[in-house]
Protein backbone atom coordinates (compact mmCIF):
# COMPACT_ATOMS: atom_id res chain seq x y z
CA UNK A 1 0.00 0.00 0.00
CA UNK A 2 3.11 2.49 0.99
CA UNK A 3 4.31 1.61 -2.62
CA UNK A 4 1.18 2.46 -4.01
CA UNK A 5 1.29 6.31 -2.06
CA UNK A 6 5.13 6.55 -3.71
CA UNK A 7 3.79 6.30 -7.13
CA UNK A 8 0.89 8.66 -6.75
CA UNK A 9 3.67 10.91 -5.08
CA UNK A 10 5.83 10.51 -7.82
CA UNK A 11 3.13 10.93 -10.54
CA UNK A 12 2.27 14.35 -9.35
CA UNK A 13 5.51 15.76 -8.72
CA UNK A 14 5.80 14.63 -12.48
CA UNK A 15 2.06 16.03 -13.58
CA UNK A 16 3.10 19.60 -11.92
CA UNK A 17 6.54 19.58 -13.06
CA UNK A 18 4.99 19.00 -16.47
CA UNK A 19 2.25 21.97 -15.81
CA UNK A 20 5.08 24.02 -14.85
CA UNK A 21 7.93 22.84 -17.34
CA UNK A 22 5.68 22.84 -20.96
CA UNK A 23 5.04 26.22 -21.04
CA UNK A 24 8.77 26.97 -20.45
CA UNK A 25 9.93 24.95 -22.86
CA UNK A 26 7.36 26.14 -25.47
CA UNK A 27 8.75 29.75 -23.91
CA UNK A 28 12.42 28.84 -24.68
CA UNK A 29 11.54 27.79 -28.07
CA UNK A 30 9.67 30.35 -29.53
CA UNK A 31 12.13 32.81 -28.14
CA UNK A 32 11.70 35.87 -25.43
CA UNK A 33 7.91 37.33 -25.64
CA UNK A 34 6.74 40.93 -26.41
CA UNK A 35 5.99 43.31 -24.21
CA UNK A 36 3.84 46.28 -24.71
CA UNK A 37 5.43 49.34 -24.01
CA UNK A 38 3.66 51.41 -21.32
CA UNK A 39 3.82 54.49 -19.81
CA UNK A 40 1.75 55.58 -16.89
CA UNK A 41 0.35 52.61 -16.51
CA UNK A 42 -1.65 52.62 -20.35
CA UNK A 43 -0.02 50.81 -23.67
CA UNK A 44 2.30 53.51 -25.65
CA UNK A 45 0.64 54.47 -29.00
CA UNK A 46 1.97 56.24 -31.54
CA UNK A 47 0.93 60.04 -31.67
CA UNK A 48 -0.84 60.95 -34.79
CA UNK A 49 1.23 62.30 -37.21
CA UNK A 50 1.18 63.86 -40.76
CA UNK A 51 3.77 64.83 -43.01
CA UNK A 52 5.48 64.39 -46.47
CA UNK A 53 7.22 61.46 -47.94
CA UNK A 54 9.79 61.50 -50.47
CA UNK A 55 7.35 60.89 -53.34
CA UNK A 56 5.22 64.48 -52.13
CA UNK A 57 2.21 62.46 -50.81
CA UNK A 58 0.73 63.18 -47.19
CA UNK A 59 1.64 60.10 -44.93
CA UNK A 60 -0.51 59.88 -41.70
CA UNK A 61 -0.92 57.32 -39.38
CA UNK A 62 -3.65 55.93 -41.62
CA UNK A 63 -1.41 54.85 -43.84
CA UNK A 64 0.01 52.13 -41.58
CA UNK A 65 -2.88 51.08 -39.80
CA UNK A 66 -2.74 47.30 -40.00
CA UNK A 67 0.79 46.95 -41.08
CA UNK A 68 3.91 46.68 -38.50
CA UNK A 69 5.90 49.08 -39.23
CA UNK A 70 9.23 50.24 -37.49
CA UNK A 71 10.54 54.04 -36.50
CA UNK A 72 13.27 55.77 -37.02
CA UNK A 73 14.87 59.10 -36.66
CA UNK A 74 17.69 60.39 -39.12
CA UNK A 75 19.15 62.94 -41.26
CA UNK A 76 20.70 62.70 -44.81
CA UNK A 77 23.55 64.82 -44.23
CA UNK A 78 24.52 63.17 -41.00
CA UNK A 79 28.14 62.42 -41.23
CA UNK A 80 28.12 59.49 -38.08
CA UNK A 81 25.36 57.34 -37.01
CA UNK A 82 22.69 57.83 -40.16
CA UNK A 83 24.50 55.87 -42.74
CA UNK A 84 24.88 52.70 -40.69
CA UNK A 85 21.24 52.88 -39.47
CA UNK A 86 20.12 53.70 -43.11
CA UNK A 87 22.23 50.53 -44.43
CA UNK A 88 20.71 48.17 -41.44
CA UNK A 89 17.20 49.51 -41.98
CA UNK A 90 18.18 47.98 -45.90
CA UNK A 91 18.93 44.52 -44.18
CA UNK A 92 14.59 44.88 -42.71
CA UNK A 93 13.66 46.08 -46.12
CA UNK A 94 15.20 43.16 -48.14
CA UNK A 95 14.22 40.82 -45.40
CA UNK A 96 10.24 42.09 -46.01
CA UNK A 97 10.46 43.70 -49.48
CA UNK A 98 7.36 41.77 -50.94
CA UNK A 99 5.41 42.22 -47.49
CA UNK A 100 2.97 44.81 -47.46
CA UNK A 101 1.98 44.22 -44.32
CA UNK A 102 5.73 45.76 -42.90
CA UNK A 103 6.71 49.03 -42.85
CA UNK A 104 8.91 51.70 -42.64
CA UNK A 105 8.80 55.45 -41.10
CA UNK A 106 12.05 57.12 -40.97
CA UNK A 107 11.34 60.75 -40.28
CA UNK A 108 13.87 63.37 -40.89
CA UNK A 109 15.09 66.03 -38.23
CA UNK A 110 16.51 68.00 -40.59
CA UNK A 111 13.53 68.85 -42.63
CA UNK A 112 14.71 72.42 -43.69
CA UNK A 113 17.09 70.91 -46.06
CA UNK A 114 15.57 67.68 -45.93
CA UNK A 115 12.71 68.38 -49.15
CA UNK A 116 10.85 65.47 -50.21
CA UNK A 117 13.28 66.13 -53.61
CA UNK A 118 16.40 65.59 -50.98
CA UNK A 119 14.80 62.55 -50.18
CA UNK A 120 13.85 61.36 -53.02
CA UNK A 121 17.51 61.55 -54.62
CA UNK A 122 18.77 59.80 -50.89
CA UNK A 123 16.00 56.40 -51.78
CA UNK A 124 17.16 56.42 -55.06
CA UNK A 125 20.92 56.42 -54.08
CA UNK A 126 20.78 53.83 -51.19
CA UNK A 127 18.38 51.46 -52.97
CA UNK A 128 15.30 52.29 -50.81
CA UNK A 129 12.87 50.60 -53.24
CA UNK A 130 9.72 49.14 -50.50
CA UNK A 131 6.58 51.58 -51.07
CA UNK A 132 5.93 51.30 -47.40
CA UNK A 133 8.99 52.63 -46.50
CA UNK A 134 8.69 56.40 -46.13
CA UNK A 135 10.82 59.36 -46.08
CA UNK A 136 9.49 61.86 -44.04
CA UNK A 137 9.88 65.90 -43.75
CA UNK A 138 7.79 68.52 -42.59
CA UNK A 139 7.83 71.67 -39.40
CA UNK A 140 10.94 70.68 -37.45
CA UNK A 141 8.91 71.50 -34.35
CA UNK A 142 5.97 68.67 -35.17
CA UNK A 143 9.06 66.07 -35.43
CA UNK A 144 11.41 67.00 -32.26
CA UNK A 145 7.96 66.81 -30.64
CA UNK A 146 7.14 63.21 -31.74
CA UNK A 147 10.64 62.30 -31.16
CA UNK A 148 11.17 63.35 -27.70
CA UNK A 149 7.78 63.08 -26.27
CA UNK A 150 5.99 60.95 -28.38
CA UNK A 151 8.96 58.26 -27.99
CA UNK A 152 11.11 59.47 -25.72
CA UNK A 153 13.66 59.53 -27.70
CA UNK A 154 16.25 62.58 -27.76
CA UNK A 155 17.00 64.36 -30.91
CA UNK A 156 18.30 68.25 -30.83
CA UNK A 157 20.00 70.54 -32.47
CA UNK A 158 23.89 70.85 -31.62
CA UNK A 159 26.34 73.16 -33.08
CA UNK A 160 28.85 71.94 -31.80
CA UNK A 161 28.10 68.42 -32.80
CA UNK A 162 29.32 67.58 -36.50
CA UNK A 163 26.13 67.80 -38.42
CA UNK A 164 24.88 69.69 -36.27
CA UNK A 165 22.33 67.23 -34.54
CA UNK A 166 21.68 64.69 -31.75
CA UNK A 167 19.76 61.80 -31.77
CA UNK A 168 19.34 58.10 -31.20
CA UNK A 169 20.12 55.65 -33.20
CA UNK A 170 17.59 52.96 -31.78
CA UNK A 171 14.49 51.72 -33.41
CA UNK A 172 11.09 51.46 -32.74
CA UNK A 173 8.19 48.56 -33.22
CA UNK A 174 4.95 49.25 -33.61
CA UNK A 175 2.20 46.80 -34.18
CA UNK A 176 -1.11 46.93 -36.35
CA UNK A 177 -2.64 48.84 -33.66
CA UNK A 178 0.15 51.88 -33.50
CA UNK A 179 1.19 50.38 -30.48
CA UNK A 180 5.05 50.46 -29.43
CA UNK A 181 6.59 47.01 -28.73
CA UNK A 182 9.48 45.70 -27.35
CA UNK A 183 11.11 42.33 -26.87
CA UNK A 184 11.73 41.12 -23.28
CA UNK A 185 14.83 40.83 -21.68
CA UNK A 186 16.41 37.89 -19.92
CA UNK A 187 15.65 39.83 -16.69
CA UNK A 188 12.11 40.04 -17.91
CA UNK A 189 12.44 43.45 -18.91
CA UNK A 190 11.14 45.35 -21.68
CA UNK A 191 14.42 46.24 -24.07
CA UNK A 192 11.91 49.30 -25.07
CA UNK A 193 13.93 49.98 -28.47
CA UNK A 194 16.38 48.00 -30.57
CA UNK A 195 19.90 49.06 -31.36
CA UNK A 196 20.08 50.25 -35.03
CA UNK A 197 23.77 50.21 -35.40
CA UNK A 198 24.33 46.37 -34.04
CA UNK A 199 23.98 43.15 -36.08
CA UNK A 200 22.31 41.66 -32.92
CA UNK A 201 19.41 44.30 -32.76
CA UNK A 202 18.42 44.02 -36.09
CA UNK A 203 18.05 40.50 -36.35
CA UNK A 204 16.10 40.86 -32.77
CA UNK A 205 14.05 42.97 -35.13
CA UNK A 206 13.55 40.71 -37.67
CA UNK A 207 12.43 38.09 -35.57
CA UNK A 208 10.17 39.99 -33.34
CA UNK A 209 8.71 41.81 -36.82
CA UNK A 210 7.79 37.99 -37.53
CA UNK A 211 6.10 37.40 -34.23
CA UNK A 212 3.84 40.10 -35.12
CA UNK A 213 2.33 39.25 -38.14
Amino acid sequence: MKKNYSYIGISFIILVFGIWAVPEIVRYMLGPDLAFVEREGKKAKVPAFSFTNQNGKTITNDDYKDKVYIVEFFFTTCPSICPIMTENMLKIQNEFLGNPRVGIASFSIDPEHDTPEVLKEYAKNKGITKPQWHLLTGEKEKIFKLSNEGFNLYVGEAAEVEGGFEHSGFFALIDQNGNIRSRIDENGNPIIYYDGLEDKGIQMLKEDIKKLL
